[in-house]
């Protein structure tokens, strides 16, 4: 890019452009603006449309760009903090499109997917559960606010990732309650380059027929040539630990070391499974799984 501009402070000095142009400017006078070659300009000007954060509209031969309406710039890793309280500030006043604006334009300030996940979604899930467990929202309003969570990782997950790994990870949600989790712990490995292969919510699957089910589709991802298999389960009771931890070592019996079993829940001291990690927190899950990928390749 002309003068050594990076993609994120383009889009800043983008934004300082047209922020207050009602008109809308040309490629021609925004590359002259901002001292970038034309062609470049006109290049990037297409990315940033394409990504939602320029709208064009064609004049006879002259094409005007307009900033995306809610656009601003963010300077991390010191705006996390903040982006994560406007992130629930939007949420919980059901303000749907300035959520998904916000997510944009953390995204297009050049924020790390994983960090959003953690410090952003994280926190957003914990509370909905918190808000609905203290009777101060209800049934109806947990599941819209959940929704826009999903929505929320959607857009995190869609960005193009070069996959680095021949590992790959399964993931599975033992209860609806934990399918947020689940659907945040795939987007952020599969940021970091994983291949990701997500469930989502099995309740519906928990019969004596769930291991012999699984094993088949391990067998399937296991043509693709993998050095390892990670299958992280989350949990919100130990009866889900419990089954799926006794299924899946039934399985690892079959497939030996090369499957690795990751377990995220609350277990009781009396409570025995033989998995690989059990832990309570979703980073420790993740960063492990993270890890051994990393690690086994």
């Amino acid at each position: 890019m002309g003068r050594g501009y990076q993609s994120v402070e383009l889009r800043q000095k983008l934004i300082d452009v047209l922020q207050d142009s009602k008109t809308g400017m040309s490629g021609v006078e925004i590359s002259q603006k901002l001292s970038v070659n034309r062609i470049t300009m006109t290049k990037y000007l297409k990315v940033f449309a394409a990504e939602g954060f320029l709208n064009q509209k064609n004049i006879g031969n002259i094409t005007l760009w307009f900033l995306e309406p809610g656009q601003e710039a963010y300077s991390f890793p010191d705006d996390y903090y903040k982006v994560s309280s406007q992130y629930i500030e939007n949420l919980t006043k059901i303000h749907e499109t300035q959520v998904y604006s916000l997510i944009k334009n953390c995204l297009n300030s050049g924020a790390l997917v994983q960090k959003l996940v953690s410090e952003m979604i994280i926190p957003s899930i914990e509370l909905i559960h918190k808000l609905y467990d203290d009777g101060k929202i209800g049934n109806s309003e947990e599941k819209l606010l959940q929704n826009i969570i999903s929505k929320s990782l959607q857009i995190l997950n869609q960005f193009t990732i070069d996959l680095n790994s021949k590992n790959n990870i399964i993931v599975i949600s033992a209860d609806n309650h934990s399918n947020l989790l689940s659907e945040a712990a795939s987007v952020s490995l599969h940021s970091d380059g994983l291949q990701v292969f997500h469930l989502g919510d099995m309740s519906s699957a928990i019969n004596v027929l769930f291991d012999l089910d699984l094993q088949k589709l391990i067998g399937k991802i296991w043509k693709q040539k993998s050095n390892t298999i990670i299958i992280l389960v989350f949990s919100n009771t130990e009866e889900g630990l419990i089954f799926f931890g006794e299924s899946i070592n039934s399985i690892k019996e079959k497939f030996g070391k090369k499957i690795r079993l990751v377990l995220c829940g609350k277990v009781g001291k009396k409570i025995k499974i033989n998995a690989d990690l059990i832990s309570e927190k979703f980073y420790d899950v993740t960063q492990w799984a993270k890890t051994v990928s990393e690690s086994s390749k």
